[in-house]
């Protein structure tokens, strides 16, 4: 399993199809932000959001959406908080904020954002 830095810094990418996304890494998800939904329960119940984590790897599948790559602009990225697997969830040093931009033949470039970009809160 790839930690979330090993994937950023070997500009390691997901897949995407359809509505899923597929992430090179396992993680603690806090917040996810597409478009103007903010998703914040991914409890099994979520309504928004299905993750769901196989061995060396995390689907998304995002449920109000058919296809991904058509309802974002090139310019547009998935963001995520984020705090790697087996780290403390409550040591805010530990929350990486991610963003995946939508790439041709089903790439999704990771990239960790810069603490000053705009991220909504």
């Amino acid at each position: 399993m790839k930690t979330i830095d090993e994937v950023i810094k070997a500009k390691t990418t997901g897949l995407y199809y359809g509505n899923r996304l597929i992430i090179p890494f396992q993680a603690h998800f806090l917040k996810v932000v597409i478009e103007n939904e903010i998703i914040t329960d991914f409890s099994s119940g979520s309504k928004g959001i299905i993750v769901n984590e196989e061995d060396d790897f995390t689907n998304l599948y995002f449920l109000d959406y058919k296809d991904l790559k058509n309802s974002l602009t090139k310019y547009e990225s998935i963001k995520f908080v984020v705090v790697e697997k087996g780290k403390d969830i409550f040591n805010l040093k530990n929350h990486k904020k991610i963003a995946v931009y939508l790439e041709e033949k089903h790439k999704a470039r990771i990239e960790e954002t810069d603490a000053d970009i705009l991220f909504i809160e």
